[in-house]
């Protein structure tokens, strides 16, 4: 019988895995490698280089403000009504088209690229809330660390894999009968939507919706509850002490996480770095990012959770500043290295140390604002990367910016106590009381 229970388990927890495998083709071809490139090369053909690296990094503000207003109070909706799966697969289905959208820019269509991309976008980071919701309903308290690195590290395996694909039908496009590399890029956005789709069925199948936890004097009406819901999240966020100090700090040093993430690619073709190095790079850290994640999510029972955030984020300031002298190919393939060294693992503890300390019965409102904050900080990374190259003619200095946001990041999650936040999760009742 319990060998049944634990199989019954373990498919669950592999479904929930599988939809980072889904959307990390999302967040690798689309969001980091491909699409960056072919919107500087030629959809913004008629821009200067810095220019379109610029309007790149205002989309992904404009993308990521929508999902901030959104996220919180669909958060608490989807808590209300016990649709965390209907609200995921909602917004998974707008990405998955807008994907597909993609493949009909034109040269010179910035602004075409620009609008789907965005649908895109907020179809990707509105789906991922309510995804990163049903964490702490699939692992069990002892296993939220692994299960969470494990989803980031099959998630760098899967979009690796379509990654390379899509890179040799660039490079070689040929071979599939492809008139140009254009559209070769236009195909692989194709290809992201269809995988994206497809690795996306097991979690509807096999993951369940959790139960939906009734709250005193809240309307019957999901859109007015919601509201309701949002308000007392505001509220009683707030009495989670270390919960809340988290929050601040991951807003913080998660905004120059992201700016590195969407605007590596276009920087490097900006300064002339040739589309099989750019590519080739992301690839790399897609393939290193499973291993490494894998490992950095053991490092917590050396380090704790928190140290080791903290010694990720010593290594991004390296990149940030490193960055800034990167001249040649082989520069961009080294930083690329050292990010792939703790990209997956910081991401993946972020998460499971702040489900930690989340009380379960509020998953997904807590969860929306987790990633309001995320998306906040997106909306000031590549805003102030766009506009400090537009204001010196060139975005190096812009990598020299987003060094202030490790490290406040940094101090300020030091002053966290994770034991007694975790505690206080626990107690959700008793604290929500004071």
């Amino acid at each position: 019988m319990g060998a049944s229970i634990d199989m019954g388990h373990n498919k669950i927890v592999r479904s929930w895995i599988m939809y980072d495998v889904a959307n990390s083709a999302f967040a690798t071809s689309i969001m980091a490698a491909v699409l960056p490139e072919f919107y500087s090369s030629f959809a913004g053909a008629t821009l200067d280089k810095t220019t379109a690296t610029s309007y790149w990094g205002y989309s992904n503000t404009i993308a990521m403000l929508l999902i901030a207003i959104m996220a919180p109070l669909l958060g608490a909706m989807a808590d209300h009504s016990g649709a965390k799966k209907k609200y995921l697969g909602g917004f998974a289905a707008v990405g998955i088209v807008a994907t597909a959208l993609l493949a009909g820019t034109e040269r010179g269509m910035w602004w075409y690229a620009s609008l789907i991309y965005i649908f895109g976008r907020v179809g990707f980071g509105g789906a991922n809330i309510f995804y990163d919701s049903l964490l702490p309903h699939v692992a069990r308290p002892g296993e939220i660390d692994r299960v969470s690195a494990e989803g980031y590290a099959y998630g760098y395996l899967g979009g690796g894999i379509l990654l390379a694909l899509n890179l040799l039908m660039i490079l070689k496009p040929g071979l599939f009968s492809i008139p140009d590399s254009a559209w070769a890029a236009k195909i692989s956005f194709l290809t992201v939507s269809a995988w994206w789709a497809i690795f996306s069925i097991p979690i509807f199948r096999n993951v369940l919706e959790p139960a939906v936890v009734a709250l005193p004097g809240v309307s019957r009406s999901s859109l007015v509850a919601g509201y309701q819901r949002l308000k007392r999240t505001l509220k009683d966020i707030s009495k989670f002490k270390d919960l809340f100090t988290f929050i601040v700090a991951f807003w913080l040093y998660n905004d120059g996480i992201g700016t590195v993430i969407i605007m590596a690619v276009i920087f490097g073709a900006e300064i002339g770095i040739g589309t099989t190095h750019l590519i080739g790079a992301i690839l790399m850290v897609q393939f290193l990012g499973l291993p490494f994640t894998l490992l950095f999510g053991r490092l917590p029972k050396k380090l704790g959770t928190k140290n080791s955030i903290i010694y990720a984020l010593g290594v991004y300031v390296i990149v940030a500043v490193l960055g800034y002298f990167m001249r040649k190919p082989l520069h961009f393939w080294f930083l690329a290295f050292l990010v792939s060294m703790v990209q997956g693992g910081i991401q993946a503890l972020s998460r499971s140390m702040y489900g930690s300390m989340s009380p379960p019965s509020r998953s997904a409102e807590f969860f929306g604002f987790y990633n309001v904050s995320s998306k906040f900080a997106g909306i000031i990374g590549p805003a102030l990367f766009a506009i400090v190259g537009q204001l010196t003619g060139t975005s190096r200095l812009s990598i020299l910016a987003i060094v202030g946001f490790f490290v406040a990041g940094a101090l300020i999650l030091s002053t966290v106590d994770h034991a007694r936040g975790i505690e206080a999760a626990m107690n959700a009742d008793s604290v929500l009381k004071k």
